[in-house]
């Protein structure tokens, strides 16, 4: 008998869920109020997608994707994030021939073969927001504001908004020159991979893990010193946006993000709270995703939140809500015709938005009221062969004691009136 989950995932239990349902709640609200609709993917997706959108040189598809083959021989893999599958969607249902912008949001699950630790599983969650079609600054500005208003909402502790630009495929290819010359003096002690990167897509190189390669890429020249005048303007463009908003920023240039489909503004949402994974949200634009998967020249932005990570740093800071899930009222049956009848009464119960338990152990009276108390119900009521002959039974405040006599017909309305 198998008795522990695979490693790197985690069982959400019944006391757990309330705060993912609060969590996925309050996104699907914002996201309403900036225009958003909800969009669902398959949990899967052709290799290919992650290999073209993702990259074929970062750290995800080369290390971390869980692929296999089908039965039909194709390559088939989990979804490590969730930008590469709303995009494809976009365009295999041709959504950009729809009014643009399109304002997507997603609460998925994403899969990476990584070492587990404290907020980093293998089987992840992530909220995040795709926009297709914008290309104006003023969009970025909005894009970050939607992520700050998310975390501020939940009272992520301790947030700071860093931002970067890493600047378009042009002026990107002339600063990828200027890392070959820097690193070219260290290729003998970078790691095998960073190697392969060297050639291929030098800028991989600042975002590797391996301590050596981040220590050499650490004093590496600044990418933000070799934008072009368009990616500068546009850069300070979203600064005056976000100031307008009120929205406070650092400008860090060490931010390149993890995926190749990156152009342009690049942010990420840091907790500084002790105990906590660090990055909470990461995201920017990719100008150039849509016309790499196939359609035509569109720009893009938008950034995924990870869910394990905001419970963490809400759980450490105390600000996770209590959540009431106790059941409204609890029946109590004595005989087997009340256990009949209880049947009907609780379904017109559930239908008038009464929580409602009853036994089905066959217990004794005591007994039932004990398991009344354990699953802290806020009610509860005892029917008889005398209750279900006059329409009428005790309903008791568990919390109070008291008792009142009240019609069966009635105990609905008592219960939602002192909700």
């Amino acid at each position: 008998m198998l008795t522990k989950a695979p490693r790197g995932t985690n069982d959400i239990l019944p006391r757990d869920v309330a705060k993912w349902h609060y969590i996925e709640e309050t996104t699907k609200r914002i996201c309403k109020n900036y225009g958003f609709s909800e969009i669902r993917t398959p949990v899967f997706e052709h290799t290919e997608l992650f290999e073209r959108g993702v990259g074929d040189t970062t750290d995800v598809v080369q290390k971390e994707m869980y692929t296999f083959l089908d039965k039909g021989d194709r390559s088939i893999t989990l979804r490590p994030e969730g930008t590469a599958g709303a995009a494809r969607a976009f365009l295999e249902h041709n959504l950009y021939a729809e009014a643009l912008p399109s304002k997507l949001f997603y609460n998925i699950s994403c899969y990476r073969y990584e070492k587990p630790q404290a907020g980093r599983l293998r089987e992840f969650h992530q909220f995040g927001v795709e926009c297709y079609g914008a290309k104006g600054p003023a969009i970025d500005a909005e894009i970050i504001c939607l992520a700050g208003s998310v975390l501020n909402t939940l009272k992520v502790p301790g947030l700071k908004l860093n931002i970067n630009s890493i600047g378009c495929p042009t002026c990107r290819g002339k600063y990828n020159e200027v890392l070959r010359g820097y690193f070219a003096s260290h290729l003998d002690t970078l790691c095998e991979t960073c190697k392969g990167r060297y050639e291929k897509n030098p800028l991989r190189i600042l975002d590797c893990k391996s301590p050596v390669c981040k220590g050499i890429g650490e004093k590496a020249p600044m990418l933000l010193d070799y934008i072009c005048d368009e990616c500068s303007e546009h850069f300070e463009s979203v600064k005056k946006y976000l100031e307008a908003s009120g929205v406070e920023y650092n400008v860090d240039p060490t931010i390149v993000r993890g995926l190749d489909y990156y152009t342009k503004t690049v942010f990420e949402f840091k907790t500084q709270l002790e105990g906590t994974q660090g990055t909470v949200c990461g995201g920017g634009r990719y100008d150039g995703l849509i016309e790499e998967l196939g359609g035509a020249p569109l720009p893009g932005i938008g950034f995924g939140m990870g869910v394990e990570r905001i419970i963490l740093a809400m759980e450490a800071a105390g600000v996770m809500p209590e959540f009431d899930t106790a059941p409204d009222l609890f029946v109590a049956t004595i005989g087997e015709k009340a256990d009949v009848f209880s049947m009907g009464l609780i379904k017109k119960l559930r239908e008038e938005n009464v929580s409602v338990i009853r036994d089905y152990l066959d217990r004794s009276l005591k007994a039932q009221m004990k398991y009344s108390d354990k699953m802290n119900a806020r009610y509860s009521v005892v029917l008889g062969d005398t209750e279900i002959e006059e329409g009428k039974a005790k309903l008791k405040n568990m919390a109070t004691g008291e008792a009142n006599e009240v019609a069966l017909c009635d105990i609905a309305k008592i219960i939602n009136e002192n909700k």
